[in-house]
């Protein structure tokens, strides 16, 4: 932890872990950056190359912002510290015996290399190598036409930005988290709000779930939660904030991930200067090393289940309704995931003009199994 490597030596970082650990470590790539630069991920479960039925896939992303370099290391670190106490430690054991685990230190490679060490602010190497602003160039919930066609919705936008939109369609996430810099809080949906008015709490309709995620990661920090002010306008009360009442951003990942996906994701700001010196990591990687575990393991709470027909046919393309936030859809293994904050629910299985019974669950710290006929 004695310095931040460039794209090749983290590549080849990522790929000794696949070599030293072949039956839990997969590395591959989502696709590459205006520059050419592959926008590299590892991957991590206990079985690496097929995903066991009903377990549930979790993602972290970082450096989206090429400045904010912090998140890049935390990840490439992140993965070394889960492979190597694998079997040793029961926590992450259990962690990687039940999850398929995606790291992707860096989105944004281009800027990275041209951005500066030691540089606490907003400077070069913050946008992609046209000079966009990644977490701005999302999808915008509030003013562009709702739509499910991908090829409508990634149109025209940079490469980064659309190889994040096809991972993120291309997989059944559950959980996520965008990992960035020039704060210390964990920020939730929505992002940006109607009249784009910053200061405005703008809830998602899974406001309560996502508190409790943001906390979750506070919590578990050695010093988010205590309300740390970067700057003398900071205000931050438990280490956490809905996005829009801090400041709008539409276009944002996080927002993205929650409007057209299964997947709630929340935005981690890990550092109050954006590019530190190398000799600060170790700190902050104690900062943050048992909030990122933390956060992954909350993939396995709330409620999950398959979704048949009268058959007992696994049913494809079901939609699961709760009757306190979003709805999900099932895999093509009638699959389903839904995170939820500890409370009482009410679900219930819908296609086409079929639909299941009521199910009304008492959700507590863990996954409950709710199955669903229609």
């Amino acid at each position: 932890m004695c310095e931040y490597e460039n794209q090749r030596e983290m590549v080849d970082r990522l790929m000794q872990l696949q070599r030293n650990y072949p039956s839990l470590a997969k590395v591959g790539a989502i696709g590459k950056s205006v520059e050419g630069r592959s926008l590299v991920y590892i991957k991590i479960s206990e079985n690496v190359n097929q995903r066991s039925f009903l377990e549930p896939m979790v993602k972290y992303v970082g450096n989206m912002h090429g400045d904010e370099a912090v998140s890049r290391q935390m990840l490439i670190y992140l993965a070394e510290y889960l492979l190597s106490r694998y079997g040793f430690d029961q926590r992450i054991t259990s962690l990687i015996n039940n999850t398929e685990i995606f790291l992707l230190p860096s989105l944004n490679p281009d800027g990275f290399a041209e951005a500066r060490e030691g540089n606490c602010g907003t400077s070069s190497g913050r946008g992609n190598a046209n000079g966009v602003d990644l977490n701005r160039n999302f999808p915008r919930q509030f003013d562009e036409p709702r739509t499910s066609n991908f090829r409508a919705l990634s149109f025209g936008r940079e490469k980064e930005t659309t190889a994040a939109m096809a991972w993120i369609f291309s997989k059944p996430f559950v959980l996520s988290a965008n990992l960035h810099g020039g704060a210390v809080v964990a920020s939730y949906p929505f992002d940006d709000s109607p009249s784009h008015q910053s200061g405005k709490y703008s809830a998602s309709p899974d406001d309560p779930t996502f508190k409790y995620l943001a906390t979750v990661y506070a919590r578990n920090h050695r010093t988010m939660s205590s309300n740390i002010k970067c700057e003398p306008t900071d205000n931050f009360p438990n280490g956490i904030t809905n996005g829009a009442r801090w400041y709008d951003v539409p276009g944002g990942m996080q927002d993205y991930n929650y409007v057209h996906s299964n997947a709630l994701e929340i935005t981690v700001e890990l550092t109050c200067c954006k590019y530190p010196p190398a000799a600060t990591l170790v700190s902050h990687w104690l900062d943050n090393r048992n909030a990122l575990i933390a956060y992954l393991e909350q993939v396995h709470t709330g409620v999950k289940g398959v979704v048949m027909d009268s058959r007992g046919n696994p049913v494809p393309g079901a939609v699961v309704v709760v009757n306190r936030g979003k709805s999900v859809k099932t895999t093509n293994q009638g699959e389903y995931w839904r995170v939820l904050s500890p409370g009482t629910y009410t679900l219930m299985a819908q296609q086409g003009g079929s639909s299941s019974e009521p199910v009304t669950v008492n959700v507590k710290p863990g996954v409950a199994i709710v199955n669903f006929q229609l």
